[in-house]
């Protein structure tokens, strides 16, 4: 595992290299895990950022999935101490997340090789993640965003049109979309919001999600691979799972939050010699001695209800089966 300083100088040397690497980091960037793919063991690591692995499927074989979240009673005043916080005028948007336990008959192996997602990435037997977020990809000079705010029950009545008009989830959108715009100012030119508030489907073992993102552009400095570390840690930690404003909106959920997010909400990147493509390490499973966890929440705004905010944090504990 790498610090910082050590990690932007290691991506920085194989990109201006041309070498192709896989990294992830955790949540606030500041331990990372870097390797070439030349150099890699499925053994460490087993990825998947293409879909090139069909996921394993079996209709005939049955499986236990089990959680046992926090209570509503114990999730309230948590919820209220945030919400505070932003009456306060000390943020806009806070991402609150907790951690639940959980049971199930299947390995992270099983789950890693089942699962259907943009971003898969088991490590070792500590953590396996199934993301359908994508944090930034830089392409052809550009580099490209796709923050993820809002999610809803497909099942329920006019489920698309009721998040595209709720005016909660029209503000936090807003307010996320406008800060990685602000961010990725930070490294590129001509930022702009190129699609606002698109629909994407996410089929669970339990039901189906609806859950709105936005596509946001930038064109990156000329010569940009041999300082690709420099640029990417700009960004972090991601704004879609932090807040704004980043710096003060962190230590709102430091404080907050009763544990150590580590390597959930970081980001996991591959670089294939010329393009890099990352996702924000979301839907997240990690092993804590013989205890299984999955770490999930949602973004924070004046406008919440709590019994709302609740009930996202349990319908994003799922398999995406």
């Amino acid at each position: 595992m790498l610090s910082r300083s050590e990690a932007i100088k290691e991506i920085d040397r194989l990109a201006a290299q041309k070498t192709p690497f896989v990294f992830f980091t955790d949540f606030e960037g500041e331990k990372v895990w870097v390797k070439p793919l030349k150099d890699l063991s499925e053994k460490d690591l087993r990825w998947d950022f293409s879909g090139n692995q069909k996921p394993q499927r079996d209709p005939h074989l049955s499986f236990t999935f089990s959680k046992s979240p926090l209570s509503f009673e114990q999730f309230k005043p948590v919820f209220a101490r945030v919400v505070e916080q932003i009456n306060y005028g000390n943020s806009f948007l806070v991402n609150l997340t907790f951690k639940t336990p959980i049971d199930t008959s299947l390995s992270l192996d099983d789950i890693f090789q089942r699962s259907s997602a943009k971003y898969k990435l088991k490590f070792g037997e500590r953590f396996v993640v199934f993301s359908p977020e994508t944090f930034v990809k830089m392409k052809d000079g550009y580099v490209y965003s796709y923050p993820m705010k809002g999610t809803v029950d497909a099942s329920i009545e006019n489920a698309k049109e009721q998040i595209l008009n709720d005016p909660k989830e029209t503000a936090e959108h807003v307010t996320i979309a406008d800060l990685i715009r602000n961010d990725l100012s930070q490294i590129a030119d001509e930022v702009r919001v190129t699609k606002f508030r698109f629909i994407s489907e996410v089929k669970t073992h339990e039901k189906k999600l609806l859950q709105v993102s936005s596509e946001i552009r930038g064109k990156l400095p000329g010569d940009y691979l041999p300082q690709l570390g420099t640029l990417l840690f700009r960004l972090l930690p991601a704004g879609s799972i932090t807040g704004a404003p980043k710096p003060k909106t962190v230590e709102i959920i430091q404080s907050a939050e009763n544990y150590d997010r580590g390597f959930y909400t970081g980001i996991c990147g591959h670089f294939d010699g010329k393009n890099l493509d990352t996702g924000v390490m979301i839907r997240f499973i990690e092993k804590q001695g013989d205890q299984l966890y999955y770490k999930s929440g949602g973004g924070i705004t004046s406008f919440s209800n709590a019994e709302k905010e609740y009930q996202e944090l349990i319908d994003k504990i799922y398999l995406p089966f």
